[in-house]
């Protein structure tokens, strides 16, 4: 017989999921109930209020999409763009390549407009490619978890309605920890996960689109690729309509319900000065150890550190010990900087000061020996 299964504690500090608060994880412990309950519904649209608040924006269609913040992703393109559709896509990392892809596979003609690993998006680089150009949608991330650097977008999406484009932004790592304003910069569509800076479980991923982004949608001259992501249907189940479409995964909406009233009842300014203070400390305390950050001064994400690799050192192996002997999971490199930096995550609940303190006990001690 099977014995049921007892996950070890561990300290979440790589570049997702985030540890949660109990209270959210006992959430998800309460009684099903059907996805078309009364009771249900309620919270759904005090999920969508929340939401809003959290975006800071006033967009009637925001919701979580059902699927990781990858079916966030997908949401957003496969709703945007139709076959033979131009867009351009800033890529310095893991997730701006995936926006390609997911991009070439809705059938668009892409411009990549590139940066070393690290290092952010410049405006002046999406100027150049947008020169002569009018794509349908241009995009970026963010917050790219795979390197540490923090993409300022104002400039960005001003750029992009300029050329007539739609604006696409990737927060899944931002949103929560650090300012993400929809409306003020004018993001057309917006897309995050659940298990960064929310402190939620994996499994649900928060989007919102403008009007302008919503009648694009609806205006396609060819259906959405895909069924299961198809706002003009997901519309009618998140709406006043109500119509059935899928079976939401009603102990994820429970979570996601708690998880967000916790970050407003911390506040979002608190919770970014939070996030901003522990990077604070915790880049204090690597430079005391003689190491830095390895990502672009002065846009270095605070809620995922990269961490450079001194020479001689087996990063695989610190990792390694970090999680055997001490239960704390941090991030390896990857791509390019795979073997050249450790990924230290600080979102959400594992952003506290004694989290900070206990890392750099260890990866001080781990480091001597």
């Amino acid at each position: 017989m099977h014995k049921p299964f007892q996950p070890p504690p561990r300290l979440l500090m790589g570049p997702g999921p985030s540890n949660v608060a109990p209270s959210v994880l006992q959430a998800m412990s309460a009684p099903l109930l059907g996805h078309l309950d009364p009771v249900f519904v309620k919270m759904m649209d005090e999920i969508k209020a929340m939401l809003r608040e959290v975006f800071l924006t006033q967009n009637e269609m925001t919701f979580p999409v059902s699927g990781t913040g990858s079916a966030g992703m997908e949401f957003c393109f496969v709703n945007l763009l139709e076959p033979g559709d131009e867009a351009v896509i800033g890529v310095n990392g893991v997730f701006g390549n995936r926006m390609v892809d997911v991009a070439e596979r809705c059938g668009a003609k892409v411009t990549k407009v590139e940066a070393p690993w690290g290092r952010i998006i410049e405006p002046g680089q999406m100027a150049a490619a947008l020169k002569d150009r009018r794509p349908k949608l241009v995009a970026i991330v963010h917050a790219e978890t795979s390197t540490g650097a923090l993409t300022p977008v104002e400039e960005i999406s001003r750029l992009a309605h300029e050329a007539g484009a739609l604006f696409v932004l990737d927060t899944v790592t931002s949103l929560g920890g650090c300012p993400v304003r929809v409306d003020e910069w004018k993001i057309d569509a917006v897309y995050s996960g659940t298990q960064k800076c929310l402190s939620c479980p994996p499994g649900l991923a928060p989007v919102s689109l403008s009007p302008r982004a919503l009648e694009t949608a609806t205006r396609r001259k060819t259906k959405v690729q895909s069924w299961y992501l198809d706002v003009n249907l997901l519309a009618a189940y998140w709406g006043q309509e109500r119509v059935y479409h899928h079976t939401a995964p009603i102990s994820m909406n429970y979570a996601l319900h708690e998880a967000l009233r916790l970050v407003l009842e911390e506040g979002l300014e608190s919770r970014w000065k939070r996030h901003e203070r522990m990077h604070g400390l915790l880049r204090k305390g690597i430079e005391a150890l003689g190491l830095s950050i390895a990502s672009q001064q002065g846009h270095q994400l605070w809620q995922l550190n990269s961490i450079a690799v001194p020479d001689g050192v087996d990063e695989a192996a610190v990792r390694k010990k970090f999680l055997s002997d001490y239960n704390i999971e941090i991030g390896a490199g990857l791509g390019p900087l795979k073997g050249k930096i450790w990924r230290v995550g600080l979102m959400g609940d594992t952003a506290t000061e004694p989290n900070v303190a206990k890392f750099l006990d260890v990866f001080a001690h781990i480091l001597k020996h």
